[in-house]
């Protein structure tokens, strides 16, 4: 019987995978305020009158700076998918032959249980990079959608830090009305609906993962966690 050999691999840098659990932190405390924002539904388990009114406060804020981590993480992602020195995701989205051989390769993959596998799966294929795409889109609009609503209850024009803010986000914001219906409750349904496209992605992705770990036997869910996995050879 033939002796398998593994080579240890490196997959993700340190950076890296920080950003992926404070990624993963934001996201929950996102859906859950996020929640409550729209259906306040663990009001009635704080008996104090004086503290319920400030539940909301602090909903609304631990909300908006998870979104601002967002951002920066989404401006971060962005700017490695171009200019990364440890691996550029940017050269697996470029519709090659190639690239459209392994995306359809690893695909069928997956629709097959692992029965037919032709592609090394040691790097960043082209399904997975194509997959995660599209998450950090539907962060994209998550943020634009979620600023609109935002800078719609500074009705005065006015905050903080000045009116240069507010009219900032109405610059870059206010196309989300016509785009998703015509009015602010069409911004807001979309805000909520894409949350549960995240969610099924979220889901699926964990799926995509443990199920990698258990037929291709390489080691991928301690990528995310060692930064390392492993290769056949």
């Amino acid at each position: 019987m033939k002796r398998i050999r593994y080579q240890k691999v490196k997959r993700m840098t340190t950076f890296m995978r920080l950003n992926h659990w404070v990624v993963a932190i934001c996201m929950v405390a996102a859906v859950i305020t996020g929640l409550y924002i729209g259906h306040p539904y663990y009001q009635t388990l704080i008996s104090e009158p004086a503290a319920q009114k400030f539940v909301m406060a602090w909903n609304r804020w631990i909300h908006f700076y998870a979104a601002i981590i967002f951002d920066v993480s989404s401006i971060v992602i962005a700017y490695l998918y171009f200019f990364s020195r440890f691996d550029r995701p940017i050269k697996k989205l470029i519709p090659t032959a190639k690239n459209i051989k392994e995306f359809f390769a690893v695909l069928l993959n997956l629709i097959t249980l692992n029965r037919v596998k032709k592609f090394d799966s040691s790097h960043e294929d082209s399904f997975h990079v194509v997959y995660f795409t599209i998450f950090h889109l539907l962060l994209v609009w998550m943020l634009l959608t979620g600023l609109q609503l935002y800078v719609h209850g500074l009705e005065s024009g006015l905050s903080s830090i000045g009116s240069w803010w507010p009219a900032l986000l109405h610059f870059f914001t206010d196309w989300t009305i016509p785009v998703t219906g015509g009015t602010l409750m069409d911004v807001r349904i979309s805000h909520h609906a894409t949350m549960y496209w995240i969610l099924a992605w979220i889901m699926f992705h964990i799926y995509y993962v443990v199920w990698r770990t258990i037929f291709w036997q390489e080691g991928d869910i301690s990528i995310v966690i060692g930064g390392y996995k492993f290769k056949k050879s």
